[in-house]
């Protein structure tokens, strides 16, 4: 007999070997009909797997959040087989889960297109519409590719190749399509529902080399609910408008290009913006931090030192010079292989080590804001928010053990005050423990997770409930545990930018210490901390997530002033210095053009105020001011506009 603990704390026993299935059928019939799938000490299994230990049991119906995984691998295969079913004879490979959605990959002579997709969904619908029971079997290896070799899968085959020996091969039966899968699976493809669409379509090489076949893969999403899925729909249309490539054209921001890929060229008020963004950054540190920097390129024997020529040499980019190229027999010339940082940390490692260290000096922040460069696949490349050269608003703190929970509440504070001055008031921090993989000892380990799983209390009581916290288990660096901070932006994406890292590894590698109270070398504890992470990146967001109309203090051009007539020339000349000498960044426009012209020009860049100025502004010495996304117009003395915008051009953190 096996004892189940149920939801409610009540326990039963039953026979092993007692499938989940017959346990639901038992209690009620209408539980059996809205379950799913069932969860064993909260893994999710199929509803028909046998039960063979004591565990806690839960019935799951399809609405519950676990089962969006499983809605969207189903519709996966729903998709694989409406696919089958209108084109006979194309080959189906892999149909994995993704985020926000799934993909199946496809080998078919003619490749599908978007134009296919209303006959596919038509006949997902119908598939959906039979309900037939998803049943899993157990097979040889011999059986799975006689199998699929008589039907003409010849990638299947190898698939069935590519399971480890000792593992079971299962294969998922839903009417008379069958198909090689892992599982879990829901106990029938009814329970898909209709709310899901397919995407879009791309090509993938089998197994992503270019050696390989070209496959068709086809995009979806799937949700629980129809107003899930309107929903999402309207979160990518709304995407698409604040695509900060597109924003970044219609500002002037900057733009890529293929002789620098994944490098930015910045264009005036992009850079302008970037500034801004690292001024502020540097007032907020300039009380508790000491800025630093560090060399660009350093020997290769340092990374290797550090443990990164072992563990990122893939991302690294090594450099020698030019004529050691041309030369390499010419012992005159120098020939060591230099690497362009792709972080700031053993940098930081040498500049504490330089000159003696007491407990009394801790803690000692360093900060840098160091260009970095890390080699990303061209393919993986994105805009501002996946690049390989970028500048990271980066800080280590060496501290003593004692003082670990101070700092890491001290980082704690200052970021979530950065994140409030970008609107940013929806967090969640989560600590990611010890993985599998790792340096330094249990012991150590143990001490850091338990106080920084402190902090993260903390940081739940005193956010009165606002700041989500949780845990990622096996997710922290290889030197030791950090918490993550992910922020909501204002369609509801979530973007993880901050992260606190204690470090193990770093200080007893590169051998850094300060002298203790008793005299004795002790070895420091060394935090990383990111508030921004990426500033390249960081901006990108801030793009999107404020579509192009920033607050006066970050928009690149603050105030543009445009003459009716050019009688007014000489007085929009006058406005625009006198705006200048208010500290603000303004420009006067006296083309040629009707004003109409020029305030849909200056709106579509996203100015935040536009000056129009004419005949009789000028004997009056008045403006007439036009808002960014507002149609209404409102008239003031000169002298009063600029006040006014001199004072909302203050950043945030001058205001308090």
């Amino acid at each position: 007999m096996i004892s189940l603990t149920f939801p409610d704390g009540a326990q039963r026993e039953f026979p092993a070997g007692i499938t989940g299935a017959a346990i639901a059928g038992g209690i009620s019939p209408s539980l059996l009909k809205r379950t799913a799938v069932m969860a064993l000490d909260g893994e999710v299994r199929d509803l028909a797997d046998p039960i063979e230990r004591d565990a806690r049991i839960e019935f799951l119906p399809r609405t519950d959040p676990r089962c969006l995984e499983l809605i969207r691998h189903d519709a996966a295969h729903v998709l694989a087989e409406a696919v089958q079913a209108l084109w006979p004879g194309t080959q189906v490979t892999i149909g994995p889960v993704i985020e926000n959605g799934f993909y199946y990959d496809f080998f078919r002579n003619e490749p599908f297109t978007p134009e296919d997709f209303a006959a596919i969904e038509k006949k997902m619908r119908e598939i959906i519409a039979k309900d037939t029971a998803f049943t899993k079997e157990f097979w040889t290896r011999e059986q799975a590719k006689d199998f699929f070799r008589a039907k003409g899968e010849h990638f299947k085959v190898e698939l069935v190749d590519a399971i480890p020996p000792g593992e079971d091969l299962k294969m998922y039966r839903q009417g008379e399509w069958i198909d090689l899968c892992r599982g879990p699976h829901m106990t029938s493809v009814g329970k898909v529902g209709t709310a899901f669409k397919l995407m879009k379509v791309a090509g993938a090489y089998w197994r992503g080399d270019s050696n390989n076949p070209m496959l068709t893969r086809i995009y979806g999403t799937a949700f629980a609910a129809q107003e899930d899925l309107d929903a999402y729909l309207k979160q990518i249309e709304e995407a698409e408008k604040r695509d900060h490539r597109k924003l970044g054209r219609e500002m002037d921001l900057f733009h890529f290009q293929d002789e620098g890929p994944g490098t930015v060229f910045w264009h005036s008020k992009g850079w302008t913006m970037f500034q801004q963004l690292i001024a502020y950054m540097r007032r907020r540190l300039r009380r508790d931090y000491e800025e630093v920097n560090a060399p660009q390129i350093l020997d290769k024997s340092l990374w290797e030192t550090s443990g990164h020529w072992g563990w990122y040499q893939d991302g690294m980019f090594a450099v020698k010079s030019a004529s050691a190229f041309e030369n390499p027999l010419d012992a005159t010339r120098d020939h060591k292989v230099f690497a362009l940082k792709p972080m700031n940390c053993p940098g930081h490692v040498q500049l504490f080590k330089h000159g003696l260290k007491s407990y009394r000096d801790l803690p000692i922040r360093l900060a840098e804001f160091g260009v970095v460069h890390r080699y990303e696949a061209s393919g993986a490349l994105h805009g501002l928010m996946r690049v390989r050269g970028f500048t990271q608003d980066d800080a280590h703190v060496f501290c003593t053990e004692e003082q670990l929970e101070s700092e890491c509440m001290k980082i704690n504070e200052l970021m979530l005050s950065v994140y409030r001055d970008f609107g940013f008031d929806s967090l969640v921090v989560k600590l990611s423990t010890r993985p599998e993989k790792r340096v330094g000892t249990d012991e150590a380990w143990d001490r850091a997770e338990t106080i920084m799983m402190r902090v993260l209390d903390k940081i739940a009581a005193e956010s009165g409930g606002k700041i989500r916290t949780g845990l990622n288990p096996g997710e922290g660096a290889f030197y030791g545990p950090k918490f993550e901070y992910t922020l909501k932006d204002a369609i509801g994406r979530d973007w993880q930018c901050g992260t606190t890292q204690v470090d193990f590894n770093l200080p007893e590698r590169f051998g850094a210490f300060y002298i203790g109270a008793d005299g004795e070398k002790k070895q420091p504890v060394m935090v990383h901390r990111a508030i921004v992470g990426s500033l390249e990146r960081f901006l990108g967001i801030l793009i999107e997530s404020y579509a192009g109309h920033f607050p006066l203090w970050l928009a690149p051009e603050q105030l543009v002033v445009c003459p009716i007539t050019s009688e007014a020339d000489e007085y929009a000349h006058e406005v625009t210095e006198a705006a200048f000498a208010a500290g603000l960044r303004a420009r006067a426009d006296t083309r040629n053009e009707k004003i109409s012209y020029k305030v849909r020009e200056h709106s579509l860049a996203k100015v935040p105020v536009i000056f129009a100025v004419g005949k009789r502004e000028a004997e009056e010495r008045t403006v007439t001011i036009r808002r960014l996304g507002s149609q209404a117009q409102v008239t003031m003395p000169l002298d009063e506009a600029l006040a006014m915008l001199e004072a909302e051009a203050v950043p945030p953190d001058l205001r308090r």
